[in-house]
């Protein structure tokens, strides 16, 4: 085990029961996800670190909580089952994300891949998510605030780029930017009636899938301090 890896193991101790965390793990299972390496890094990752304390009893739920902003932390399935689709031809070393938000997803990815380039619109929410990965000693992040729908075109391309909020249509940078055999995951729609899709870019053009429904926060464009 890394120190990386005690670290997070270490910081979770008291907070949570281990069989708290089994039973979500179980149940991801359970509902389809598969991918060992995904499920273990979920199992070890404290997500109560990344929610308000008041909230901390129900970490390890499968569901999204509030974390201010008009915000919250994604589902636990949906965090693994985007992860997974990102993952499934093998390790990536250059991921984009958009949408920090509390830092778990990045944390999660930063554990997986080897490089995490993530832009957030909203900047506080951004700094303690900054914090929070700091604590965890995963320094392999680099961070933007700025608008999601412009991506990171600096930085570009990307052998995966993932979305942690519902996007009207698929922005068009986020294509412009990804790299030929690279994957996007990115759920689209309004409100409650959002899909997940999977873009992979071929030589050619892009094959889309349209995955199963998915609920996140809208994709918003501009910054907020």
């Amino acid at each position: 085990m890394s120190f990386q890896q005690d670290d997070i193991q270490r910081r979770g101790i008291g907070m949570t029961s281990q069989r708290t965390r089994e039973r979500l793990i179980q149940r991801l299972y359970d509902e389809g996800l598969s991918n060992s390496k995904v499920l273990e890094v979920i199992r070890r990752t404290p997500r109560h670190l990344f929610v308000d304390e008041a909230l901390s009893h129900r970490a390890y739920e499968d569901t999204a909580l509030p974390i201010g902003n008009n915000q919250t932390i994604s589902q636990p399935y949906m965090v693994g089952r985007m992860t997974e689709l990102l993952l499934a031809n093998g390790p990536l070393d250059k991921v984009l994300e958009i949408g920090t938000g509390s830092g778990y997803q990045t944390a999660v990815l930063a554990q997986l891949v080897e490089r995490v380039f993530s832009v957030e619109r909203i900047q506080s929410l951004q700094e303690r998510a900054k914090e929070q990965l700091a604590e965890l000693n995963l320094r392999n992040v680099v961070y933007r605030w700025g608008d999601g729908w412009d991506g990171w075109n600096a930085l570009a391309p990307y052998n995966g780029i993932i979305v942690t909020a519902g996007a009207s249509e698929v922005p068009q940078a986020l294509l412009d930017q990804l790299a030929v055999g690279g994957r996007l995951v990115i759920p689209v729609g309004e409100g409650n009636d959002q899909q997940l899709l999977l873009i992979v870019r071929e030589e050619h053009g892009f094959v889309r899938h349209a995955l199963e429904g998915a609920r996140f926060v809208p994709l918003l464009s501009g910054t907020l301090a």
